[in-house]
């Protein structure tokens, strides 16, 4: 188990995607690139290369049992989310500062491309990297897993999609009802005819407003559904969720995707508001048939903890839309292929060798963690993993002095989302492959490093990042990474940490 602290206090993150529709859309020009949104060497996981059924990994034994821990194994379910970056950034725009609880680190490091080896099969490559900081025998260290970009959209299964949206008083505000409708106004137009769509909306209580509704021939009735769309009054959202997955259940399509998407502010204040209760309610259904749920955070205020909470628990993710042009981002660069899935209950577990290293730290992942021995008990949760998706992990490892040999192995083990049967593929590195400098690695790894030391600092300080620049330092490198890689979404991350260090001066 990894030596961290607990993150006090809840951290949540449904921040929203008012283009969740995007997420599930097919029909924007992809650009084909990657989604960004160890056990003792001797002992742990480590598969021999296979390409049965198209998977560069071997098939793995679903009885396994992962070895004991002894206080070298870090084991996690993955996670896609960006929501806390996005909502950070959005915060910070808005000449605020993010509530420390909302900051999640991984989602700031999980926002950004990466420079990961692209799988030739269906599953996962893994790469780990990492660089000395600063802090005497303190290093970071990148555990990078990628999965293949879909090579044509039309080959997908079609999708059944129930959208459950939030109609309360608090949706009429600028930014929150009328983003979400005009989403879903284009998702309408861009769905494939054999796609399906209903309609469930919530405030004081919950109400069907289209059953499930093939696109073809019928977009002038979603369109008409959605443009009659306005807010009402309070919250309910534990009867919105109940009744959308009830919906879904009822529109349920065999070999199609079947998803609920939740588009909210998550500011309840009317029925249930506790998300286990209200995840308990829908558990069988989300079981039974696999029906996954994303949250849509919308709005400058709302329900972080929950929506987090319910998007983590229902086998689904978040993300953060602030405005039509991050909505438009998200529908044609990020998320035009994730209505499909590569992988279901996916988890990462890193063994740390204890000859090399004398401690060392997850950075995130508060949430996602999974006891080391439940590793290959395929009944316990992972993360849900579409075509296309980076999942990153930054971890602060403190070498022994002197230590020259293995460092780490990471392992990913994962279930093929039709037949559930388990893969698992690894990676690993010794202390030489470290490079002398976080600054001097390649410029993808700074990206990574500058976006999780940003976090800490937004955060106060809680990660305990080792060699933490400034964030007038932060945003010197940002703006150099930003021109080396001509990324505009590093050169966003710099205008972030522009706007954070003002606010602290001012302060």
């Amino acid at each position: 188990m990894d030596r961290h602290r607990t993150r006090r206090g809840t951290c949540g993150a449904l921040l929203a995607v008012t283009t969740a529709g995007a997420l599930l859309l097919a029909g924007c020009a992809a650009d084909g690139g990657t989604h960004y949104n160890g056990p003792d060497h001797t002992r742990g996981p480590a598969p021999a290369p296979s390409s049965a059924r198209g998977y560069d990994s071997a098939e793995a034994t679903p009885t396994a049992s992962a070895p004991a821990s002894d206080d070298h194994l870090s084991t996690f379910a993955l996670d896609v989310d960006t929501a806390s970056y996005g909502y950070a950034r959005r915060t910070l725009a808005d000449g605020g500062r993010p509530d420390p609880s909302t900051i999640r680190p991984e989602e700031f490091v999980n926002s950004f491309r990466q420079d990961y080896r692209t799988p030739e099969h269906n599953g996962f490559t893994v790469t780990v990297d990492g660089a000395r900081t600063s802090d005497p025998d303190w290093s970071l260290v990148r555990v990078g897993l990628t999965t293949r970009p879909a090579d044509d959209t039309d080959t997908r299964p079609p999708a059944a999609l129930t959208f459950v949206i939030d109609t309360s008083g608090s949706m009429g505000e600028p930014g929150r009802l009328d983003l979400a409708k005009k989403s879903l106004d284009t998702m309408t137009d861009r769905l494939r005819d054999d796609d399906s769509v209903a309609l469930v909306t919530f405030s004081e209580h919950a109400e069907t407003v289209l059953p499930m509704t093939r696109l073809g021939g019928h977009r002038a009735e979603i369109h008409d559904a959605v443009d009659g769309l306005e807010a009402l009054s309070s919250t309910n959202l534990g009867e919105g969720v109940e009744t959308g997955y009830a919906t879904a259940v009822e529109g349920l399509r065999r070999n199609a995707t079947n998803r609920v998407v939740l588009i909210s502010d998550a500011l309840a204040n009317d029925g249930e508001t506790d998300p286990n209760a209200i995840l308990e309610r829908i558990d069988g259904d989300r079981r039974e048939y696999g029906i996954t749920l994303f949250g849509v955070g919308v709005g400058s205020d709302y329900g972080d903890a929950l929506m987090e909470r319910l998007a983590d628990k229902g086998d689904g993710h978040t993300v953060y839309v602030a405005d039509t042009a991050t909505a438009d981002d998200v529908f044609c660069r990020q998320l035009p292929q994730n209505i499909d899935l590569v992988a279901r209950d996916a988890k990462a577990q890193v063994a740390f060798d204890p000859h090399t290293v004398a401690d060392f730290r997850l950075i995130g992942y508060q949430d996602r963690k999974v006891a080391d021995q439940d590793f290959r008990n395929d009944a316990v949760d992972g993360g849900e993993v579409g075509p296309g998706h980076t999942v990153t992990a930054l971890y602060a490892v403190r070498t022994r002095p002197g230590s020259d040999g293995h460092l780490a192995t990471a392992t990913v083990r994962w279930l093929d989302p039709d037949t559930r049967t388990p893969h698992e593929n690894t990676g690993s590195m010794e202390t030489n492959a470290l490079h002398g400098s976080v600054w001097t690695a390649s410029p993808r790894f700074q990206v990574t490093a500058v976006a999780a030391y940003f976090a800490d600092a937004l955060a106060g300080g809680d990660y305990n990042i080792p060699g933490a620049p400034s964030l007038t330092k932060l945003q010197s490198r940002a703006t150099t990474l930003a021109r080396v890689t001509e990324d505009k979404d590093v050169a966003d991350l710099a205008t972030a940490i522009r706007e954070a260090s003002s606010s602290s001066a001012g302060d």
